[in-house]
């Protein structure tokens, strides 16, 4: 059962305009170097085209740029632009992709795209995906921010994402799961089974992990899985050699927060530098928070510091005034100030400037 909008949606697509018909028309300028220019001259559908209006007739040489450029006569003129803002009202899947929150804007500024939406059809190239995601349980709310992260999901074939989700189901990815990978990566339904099967087999094997650990890994923390192959293998010899974790520690640190493989090594290392040696925990400790490794060293030194100078920096468990050392990342400065370093935010302003 689609949602009120998803209906809404495939319903005006219905009486919609077809395609803006793009005429090409040349205009040859002629100046000192006899230099030739196309322009593309947009001309709406309601318009009817001359016999005689498929090529402009030459300009003649004593007509100079400026005035070509700003002679348009009768007829619609547009520059070709990388702009879909130009095309909005002219184009019925744009203003669909509008009501369903696609950032425009986001999509031009990456090659290529704006010109592969522009040509998209609603009724042929994306009604149909639409209604596919909605039969996998994805929630209308979703959608703009899928479209917007990976508007190729519509050059795909709906047999093979079929197949890929079936997959997944083979593999006992629950419906939630699926729901949650397909939301935070789209681009995971545009890699084929086997292309998936071989990446999770190597996560399984380089951390050891059991079907149900590897399982909550790829959900937690979709995008690790179609994340960059150098990039990765890169991280876990940071974490193993540079930091020294063990297997069995770097099992449960990466299923506990996957997203660390997807951080730069140099800023990995450079964290742990000062979690293990300034702030004095441990392996075990680190791995129970991998969340200290999640964030910015500057954030870390200036509540540590903090802590330090209050006299309340003690992050073991058997001794008093025991603070977690997870807490130390969690919220905005004022609740750290709050709950955590139990002082206030003024004198936390004071010691940022003077520090």
């Amino acid at each position: 059962m689609f949602s009120s909008v998803i209906r809404k949606i495939l319903k005006n697509s219905q009486n919609a305009a077809k395609y803006t018909a793009i005429t090409p028309h040349l205009r040859n300028l002629r100046g000192q170097r006899t230099n030739q220019n196309e322009v593309d001259v947009f001309r709406p559908p309601d318009i009817p085209t001359k016999q005689n209006d498929k090529e402009t007739e030459p300009v003649s040489q004593k007509t100079s740029t400026a005035e070509v450029a700003l002679d348009f006569g009768k007829r619609e003129a547009h520059v070709p632009s990388f702009n879909l803002a130009a095309y909005v009202n002219n184009s019925n899947t744009l203003q669909q992709f509008i009501s369903l929150g696609v950032d425009l804007h986001s999509i031009e500024k990456r090659k290529g795209l704006g010109e592969f939406v522009l040509k998209l059809d609603f009724e042929k190239n994306v009604k149909p995906h639409i209604t596919f995601l909605v039969d996998q349980g994805i929630s209308p709310d979703d959608f703009g921010r899928m479209f917007t992260k990976n508007p190729l999901l519509f050059k795909e074939d709906l047999e093979d994402l079929q197949t890929r989700v079936e997959y997944l189901k083979s593999k006992r990815f629950s419906d939630e799961a699926r729901q949650r990978i397909f939301t935070h990566n789209p681009y995971w339904l545009m890699f084929s089974t086997r292309r998936v099967d071989r990446r999770l087999g190597y996560f399984q094997k380089e951390f050891r992990l059991s079907g149900h650990d590897l399982r909550l890994l790829a959900t937690r923390e979709p995008n690790v899985i179609t994340y960059n192959m150098e990039h990765l293998r890169k991280s876990v010899f940071t974490l193993k050699e540079e930091m020294g974790f063990n297997a069995k520690e770097l099992s449960a640190l990466v299923v506990r927060k996957p997203r660390l493989m997807m951080i730069s090594p140099d800023d990995l290392v450079e964290r742990f530098s000062y979690i293990h040696q300034d702030m004095g925990l441990s392996h075990a400790q680190i791995v129970q928070c991998p969340e200290l490794l999640a964030s910015r060293e500057f954030r870390l030194r200036e509540r540590h510091e903090f802590l330090k100078l209050l006299g309340r920096a003690q992050y073991d468990p058997q001794k008093d005034l025991y603070i977690s050392p997870k807490t130390i990342v969690e919220g905005n400065n004022f609740y750290f100030v709050r709950n955590v370093a139990k002082s206030d935010l003024e004198t936390f302003d004071l010691f940022l400037k003077t520090r």
